[in-house]
Parts: structure tokens; C-alpha cells; sequence
């Protein structure tokens, strides 16, 4: 990982507990046309991306470094070094998006 922010949280992780760093501020956004959405804007139920920082001991899915896709609405925020993460349980992930994932001959079809 490029990002030095994360790395060696002063937090261990328990049980089925994962920690998410969101790729984009909430906020403005832009569409895949370069359209400013401003955030005031109301839009259907829109799940987002973040990037896992840390797991506890129970996660079997997921590791530190995927990408995962998660609903927002459904989540919960901490500050660590002021560093805003989104709490959440692994049941609570909706996909997993990580490299060791394409070209696996074992994979189940389950991971985007």
C-alpha cells in the first residue's frame, strides 16, 4: 500500500469486525461523464467503495488491502489519528474486488 496513514492503527480488531478507510468524501461526485453531482442531490439507494484497513480475527473473506463495496446507510463511523473508518461487520460487505481474485481458476463466481 502506498498510504502510510493506516499502517500499524493503534487498534486490534475483534471477532467478525472490519474497518474501511472510503475511497471518496461524501460529498460531490462526479458521473462517468464528468457531470458534477452536487450532494445535496437525492439518489436511490447507492452502495460505495472503501478500502479494508483492518480485520479481526473471525474474517475469513476478506483481507487487509481489498476493496470492498458496502451500503452506507448501514454504517459506523470512527476517528483514529484523525482518520475518519466506517465500522462494520463482514456479513455487512456486499462484494469483495481484490487482484488475487482474477485469473483464479478456484473461484466461485461470488467476487467481483
Amino acid at each position: 500500500m502506498s498510504d502510510n496513514t493506516h499502517d500499524k492503527l493503534p487498534i486490534r480488531m475483534l471477532h467478525d469486525r472490519v474497518l474501511v478507510r472510503t475511497d471518496s468524501p461524501e460529498g460531490e461526485r462526479r458521473s462517468g461523464g464528468g457531470i458534477l453531482i452536487p450532494a445535496t442531490a437525492a439518489v436511490g439507494r447507492r452502495l460505495s467503495w472503501a478500502e479494508v484497513v483492518a480485520v479481526g480475527q473471525n474474517v475469513r473473506t476478506v483481507e487487509i488491502g481489498d476493496r470492498v463495496l458496502y451500503d452506507p446507510e448501514d454504517r459506523a463511523e470512527v476517528e483514529v489519528r484523525g482518520v475518519a473508518y466506517v465500522l462494520m461487520r463482514e456479513r455487512d460487505l456486499h462484494a469483495v474486488a481484490a487482484d488475487r481474485f482474477q485469473g483464479a481458476t478456484d473461484s466461485t463466481g461470488l467476487y467481483l
